[in-house]
């Protein structure tokens, strides 16, 4: 008899209702760890399905029980909101629902990518968290300048040298200047460990399928090749560009009711790294490109230009999927020429 398998899982332990298809269901709580996991694996069956909300330790439960089962479903978690609005929140209650709406096909999945994604992005994802740190620090001693009354631009005080520079220039109490020094140390290290990561992730990013692709796109470097990368995954998942302008939330709300339909900002769902990435090599794109610098002009006079470089966007995306899904390779992209092996 087939049984739908619903998981509430921890980072300790997991609870997993185990769904008859004639309605029987028994709950069970397994430790995650001291071999409660291979125990529970004993007990599934090949043609078992089993469901588990998207969860830090997700890629591992479904790596270990995938060759056990006949499927796995990993749910997003902002999509499926039976669980979080639930009044009844309990461990049995929510292995309960999933195990239910499991059985009636109506989970939405979340998208699992591979290994080599998921490393790069823990990568990128270390690298922007460091550079906010030295935004916030600089930012720190840029108050600093102007409690005492000096104005001096926020980005003079990037570079090593303008900063020793600056900073020596004015006489500061005692308790300033062991603060500053302590600033002044951190900055050196988080430069240093900043531009580690970036060599590590461009070199890592050269090794993934659609590198080159990407890379011929003017407007588009070896960094955020390697954010693009690495929140596209596998562009077979995508069936149009609408479907991966969706995912990177860059399309507009839509609100419809009998005859009354708006349309409001966009969703901004998804990666906001990704999405800033995306807007900043558009930003680029268009001083070279003169198709898309002729369309954010033209949208520009009469939408503004917030509209205008989202829409600009947009159509870099579009292009972004046609060159991911024919494996175009440019050789002069703002004239839209193509290498010759990829011409047909």
């Amino acid at each position: 008899m087939k049984r739908y398998l619903g998981i509430d899982l921890h980072t300790n332990s997991f609870t997993c209702c185990y769904l008859h298809t004639d309605g029987h269901e028994t709950i069970r709580t397994w430790p995650l760890q001291g071999g409660g996991l291979e125990q529970f694996i004993q007990g599934v069956h090949a043609g078992d399905e089993v469901a588990l909300e998207a969860t830090g330790n997700a890629a591992y439960f479904c790596k270990t029980v995938e060759p056990f089962v006949a499927r796995v479903v990993v749910i997003a978690p902002w999509q499926f909101e039976v669980i979080r609005r639930s009044v009844k929140k309990t461990d049995k209650h929510d292995a309960r629902a999933i195990a239910l709406f499991l059985s009636k096909d109506m989970l939405p999945e979340a998208r699992i990518k591979s290994e080599a994604h998921v490393q790069l992005a823990s990568l990128i994802t270390t690298r922007d968290q460091l550079v906010k740190l030295r935004v916030s620090l600089l930012g720190k001693v840029h108050g600093m300048f102007v409690r005492h009354g000096l104005k001096i631009k926020r980005e003079v005080l990037t570079s090593q040298a303008g900063f020793t520079r600056e900073v020596a220039g004015h006489a500061w109490n005692p308790l300033e200047g062991v603060e500053l020094a302590v600033i002044d140390d951190q900055m050196q290290s988080l430069h240093r460990n900043i531009k580690r990561l970036e060599k590590e992730i461009a070199a890592f990013a050269k090794t993934l399928p659609g590198y080159d692709n990407l890379i011929s796109i003017k407007g588009i470097g070896p960094l955020s090749v390697a954010v693009m990368l690495t929140h596209i995954g596998a562009i077979e998942d995508f069936k149009n560009t609408g479907k991966l302008a969706a995912y990177f939330g860059i399309v507009p709300r839509v609100s419809q009711s009998n005859e009354t339909s708006n349309s409001g900002h966009i969703t901004k769902r998804g990666n906001k790294l990704a999405r800033t990435t995306l807007v900043q090599c558009t930003l680029i794109a268009i001083r070279y490109s003169p198709y898309l610098r002729g369309f954010y002009e033209s949208l520009k006079t009469r939408r503004g230009t917030g509209k205008a470089i989202i829409a600009t966007a947009r159509k870099l995306l579009n292009t972004i999927f046609h060159t991911l899904k024919n494996n175009w390779v440019f050789e002069d992209f703002p004239n839209f020429k193509l290498l010759a092996c990829n011409q047909s």
